[in-house]
């Protein structure tokens, strides 16, 4: 059974993506992006000026088709301005999260074969040189997956794949050039990248950068900035929908979290925090945004991550097989997924079956809308049940003495797995309290059978739980 969008495919422009997302902005005094903390800003004339002067300076210095360059930054005004500079001459870009260690820093770009690295506070310039002609076929950046189950990979998106991706979103998601984007999640991610960036551009809108800080100063920001559309991950969802203090006068239309399963009560509470329907959306490095909650559809099936993106195809089957299944994993067909692995054709060759990509992800369909379950690698065989320790800790952090929750399979010789948790309290809470309320919320063969207390718990930039770093710590 093929699944598809309510909405007919969309006719993809052959074009770059900075042809594609700047097209209009050469003549538009409009702002595009300013920071919150530091000022800097950016006209969408500005912007476009720069992206040209800087992708021939870029020339100027060597930089040509084949090449990669790399981009490790915070957000920031001149990240766009960069970000399509490098684009604009030929070359990809790779982007890197600025906070890894140098180590990292440098497995990354050997892994992304980088050629150079740009210094967004010393771009290169130039009137005179002539960029190369775009190939909307070629590849024009390389993002890294996040690693959850496994070493990073590097993933290759072409211009065709982005352009893609940026038109599926604009019929069901209708940003305008009156929206102000709260631009705190990482340009260097998929989801800060494709839906926050490069969405925003491509509407005219306003993009208001701005740094992590804690609950209340994050607000205070949406509200200074007059923001309307905002986007959040699940630990920043939880963080608003337990903010103590009083919440500004906020003029939001729509709010959007991804990235990782969303507990429903939690999305309620951040809703009423915020005054604006909270909702989920779906997408993954190696397809962009696949699915979402249109504009004018937002009361249907709150819960769920939405409907596909017009052109975008999905199976629901068998784990590692091509079975039809009721719950089982998704698999994705559309002209935004990857072009694979960079330098990893096992991988690649792994990911894709009779040219369907495989997400890895658990999911099931209703009216047409789907639900995010667990990752299919981490749910839990109990006695040859399966547990999603998603749905798991989305009961632990219901309970008052709960702040933070991750449930793993640990081995165990007469069950073969059991449900494992690692929890951060406030508050007096034992062991066995916790394991008491979650029996009383699940099936006798989902319950915890073990507590660990904790710190921290270890989370990717998109805030996704790192069950693998908790499994490490039990070996």
């Amino acid at each position: 059974m093929i699944y598809r969008s309510p909405l007919p495919a969309v006719a993809v422009p052959e074009r770059t993506v900075p042809e594609h997302v700047l097209e209009h902005a050469r003549h538009n005094d409009k702002l595009a992006l300013v920071d919150a903390v530091t000022g800097e800003s950016l006209t969408y004339a500005e912007l476009a000026r720069l992206v040209e002067t800087t992708a021939k300076g870029l020339v100027r210095n060597g930089i040509k088709p084949g090449d990669t360059v790399a981009i490790a930054s915070l957000n920031r005004p001149a990240f766009a301005v960069g970000l399509h500079a490098v684009m604009a001459a030929g070359a990809t870009v790779a982007l890197i999260n600025p906070t890894l260690t140098p180590p990292e820093i440098a497995r990354l770009k050997e892994l992304a074969n980088v050629t150079a690295t740009l210094d967004l506070d010393d771009l290169p310039a130039s009137d005179t040189d002539s960029l190369p002609p775009g190939n909307p076929l070629s590849t024009a950046v390389v993002l890294f997956s996040s690693g959850t189950t496994g070493l990073t990979k590097a993933v290759k998106l072409s211009h065709r794949a982005l352009v893609a991706n940026l038109e599926q979103h604009r019929p069901g998601w209708r940003i305008d050039e009156t929206d102000v984007l709260a631009a705190n999640l990482p340009f260097f991610h998929v989801y800060g990248f494709a839906i926050v960036l490069n969405s925003g551009l491509l509407a005219g809108a306003t993009l208001v950068t701005m740094p992590r800080s804690d609950t209340g100063t994050y607000l205070q920001r949406l509200a200074e900035h007059g923001v309307t559309r905002a986007f959040l991950v699940p630990p920043l969802a939880a963080a608003i929908a337990d903010h103590p203090g009083p919440v500004p006068e906020l003029g939001l239309k729509l709010v959007l979290c991804g990235a990782a399963p969303l507990d429903d009560a939690v999305r309620r509470e951040a809703e009423l925090r915020l005054g604006a329907p909270v909702r989920q959306g779906y997408g993954l490095t190696e397809a962009g945004g696949t699915h979402q909650t249109f504009d004018d559809d937002v009361e249907s099936d709150p819960a769920s991550v939405g409907v596909l993106c017009p052109g975008t195809e999905a199976r629901i089957v068998q784990p590692g097989t091509t079975t039809d299944a009721a719950e089982g994993e998704m698999l994705l067909r559309g002209p935004q997924v990857m072009d694979g692995y960079l330098g990893d054709d096992e991988a690649t060759r792994e990911a894709f079956v009779d040219g369907w990509l495989r997400t890895g992800d658990l999911v099931r369909v209703h009216n047409g809308r789907f639900h995010v379950v667990d990752r299919v690698k981490e749910m839990i065989k109990y006695k040859g049940y399966q547990v999603a320790p998603a749905e798991l800790e989305a009961v632990l952090r219901r309970h008052p003495s709960v702040l933070d929750a991750a449930v793993i399979g640990a081995a165990d010789r007469a069950n073969g797995e059991i449900p494992k948790a690692f929890v951060v309290t406030q508050g007096d809470v034992t062991a066995e309290e916790l394991m008491t309320f979650v029996a009383a919320e699940v099936a006798p063969y989902k319950k915890v059978r073990e507590v660990v207390f904790v710190q921290e718990i270890p989370k990717s930039v998109s805030g996704k739980v790192l069950r693998r770093l908790l499994k490490d710590t039990q070996r």
